[in-house]
């Protein structure tokens, strides 16, 4: 995932494109996921701040969708939580899909994994 950030908003670029960290909708729902797993834990927002270095405010805005994260907060959050970035920005687990793309393939036959990366290379090439 690359980071790139200016002074009015932070643009978070991840292996789907850009996503524009300043949109309300994408900062509510973002927030909404910190929370769930903060709370999923058992942990207070007081609890969490202390743990980031940050203010219980911080904290309260994030989970609001009040303001975007920083990205050094963002990887703060991240190891407080357990989460991945990607959880956290996207709601999804790109490295699951991975891990489990992974056991499939591992379950398969040489000639059946040499039909596979042909497809990949194939899927690649028409674009």
């Amino acid at each position: 995932m690359n980071i790139a950030y200016g002074y009015y908003n932070y643009i978070i670029l991840n292996c789907w494109g850009v996503i524009a960290v300043g949109d309300s909708k994408f900062l509510k729902e973002m927030g909404q996921r910190i929370m769930m797993r903060r709370k999923s834990l058992r942990m207070t927002q007081e609890e969490l701040a202390e743990k980031l270095g940050v203010s219980t405010q911080m904290i309260s805005n994030l989970e609001l969708g009040k303001k975007a994260i920083r990205p050094e907060n963002l990887v703060k959050v991240c190891d407080a939580l357990e989460l991945s970035a990607d959880f956290v920005l996207t709601g999804s687990n790109t490295q699951t899909a991975v891990d489990a793309t992974a056991k499939k393939l591992i379950q398969l036959t040489k000639e059946e994994l040499q039909m596979v990366s042909d497809m990949i290379d194939y899927m690649n090439n028409r674009k």
